[in-house]
């Protein structure tokens, strides 16, 4: 079992769709959400994770700074735990390539080709 160092824990999520729910997500592995349409994966993912994780990181900047970036709202969660700075990949079709995945569009499959 992980240890508590490991993991990203979310408890009581509550934005859009989602209804109080907990998850637990390894940290410092490739994690995938899937699930039927509506189910709630971006609303886990992108404006719960990583708004969390995005507010956290601009708050470290100094006041003046944050003065340019606006106010970022905290999601509708009880707590999260584990969570660093954290990036994000855009949801929408860049490439019109049926075959292109997440490695060839953000370019991480040419190092993993090394």
């Amino acid at each position: 079992m992980a240890s508590e160092a490991e993991l990203i824990r979310v408890y009581g999520a509550r934005v859009h769709n989602l209804k109080n729910i907990d998850v637990t997500i390894p940290r410092n592995a490739l994690t995938v959400i899937t699930g039927l349409s509506g189910s709630g994966k971006s609303s886990l993912a992108f404006d719960t994770i990583f708004a969390e994780g995005q507010r956290r990181y601009i708050e470290t900047f100094s006041a003046y700074a944050r003065g340019f970036l606006g106010k970022m709202e905290r999601p509708d969660v009880d707590k999260i735990t584990g969570l660093s700075p954290v990036i994000s990949i855009e949801q929408k079709t860049t490439n019109k390539n049926p075959r292109s995945t997440v490695g060839t569009t953000t370019e991480v499959y040419d190092f993993l080709r090394l």
